[in-house]
């Protein structure tokens, strides 16, 4: 699946359009969902709260994929702006994920 791209329909229709724009979100959902599995299990492994923030990771993950955006003919500013409010996203959620962690060792 790396790099997989499938070319784009021509559509006849508004409707036809629409009904692939569905068909993806359902699958950019369930990535999300898989991606944030990920994320959650992620957290067991960071010591502290600014692992989990990472800005270097950060940086590392937006010139990966803004490389496989210009690669694919993807829109490389649309694709750097959906990372980085998905990342943001993803760190509040890995930061409450990490707390919820943290104290539930110091009950131990």
């Amino acid at each position: 699946m790396e790099n997989e791209f499938r070319a784009v329909a021509d559509c006849a229709s508004l409707e036809e359009v629409r009904a692939h724009i569905d068909r993806l979100d359902r699958q950019i959902v369930a990535l999300l969902a898989e991606r944030g599995g990920y994320v959650k299990q992620a957290a067991r492994f960071k010591k502290s709260t600014d692992d989990v923030k990472a800005p270097a990771r950060v940086e590392q993950v937006i010139a990966k994929v803004t490389g496989l955006a210009q690669e694919l003919g993807a829109d490389a500013v649309v694709v750097e702006k959906v990372y980085r409010a998905m990342i943001a996203g993803f760190i509040e959620a890995e930061l409450r994920e990490h707390a919820g962690l943290a104290s539930g060792a110091s009950k131990a």
